[in-house]
């Protein structure tokens, strides 16, 4: 249900734009921080201290972060934040990455799950290190860029043994309602 609403999310959705104070914006800081620690280095000029930290609430418990008007994080809940798939374009090693076979591109594209078989078969590619309920990039056989970003149901591991069913949930994906929305004034 969630999934369904961020793939087919607008700027109708949104409830509230908040600015943080201060305490909840290193809180932010921090969790994205721990989350990707190959931001480190550039963290401070993604999210500056000084300048404001607008967390946008839209329905079904999506939060963004928007800094500068740009959505940078996205996050369901209380669950861990994700980049946005244009700041995961600028910054690509960032997230552990599965890839999956060209059969699946159109259907990741079309804001489908991702099956265990599009990432087990020839031309798909896990990471063993990748655990259940992380986030992590979709990459594509044959291209350069990420096409969409999802959160692992089952571990690489078990993907690779199980090999059938929904094996990571696709959150963002290119051309949906996030990445349409480049600048949120």
């Amino acid at each position: 249900m969630v999934v369904v609403f961020v793939l087919r999310f607008s700027s109708e959705d949104v409830s509230s734009q908040n600015q943080v104070k201060a305490s909840v914006q290193r809180k932010i800081r921090q969790s994205i921080a721990e989350e990707y620690p190959g931001l480190e280095p550039v963290l401070d000029d993604l999210l500056p201290k000084k300048a404001p930290l607008i967390v946008v609430k839209c329905q079904n418990h999506l939060n963004l972060v928007v800094v500068n008007s740009v959505p940078l994080f996205f996050n369901i809940r209380d669950g861990p934040y994700m980049p946005t798939l244009r700041l995961l374009h600028q910054y690509p090693n960032i997230m552990k990455k599965l890839q999956v076979d060209r059969g699946a591109i159109k259907f990741v594209l079309a804001g489908a799950n991702i099956m265990c078989p599009g990432l087990t078969s020839p031309g798909g590619a896990l990471d063993e290190e990748v655990d259940a309920e992380t986030p992590v990039a979709i990459m594509a056989e044959g291209k350069q860029h990420a096409l969409a970003i999802g959160f692992t149901k089952m571990s690489a591991k078990d993907i690779k043994a199980i090999n059938k069913g929904i094996g990571v949930d696709n959150m963002h994906y290119l051309n949906d309602g996030l990445w349409k929305m480049e600048r949120l004034d």
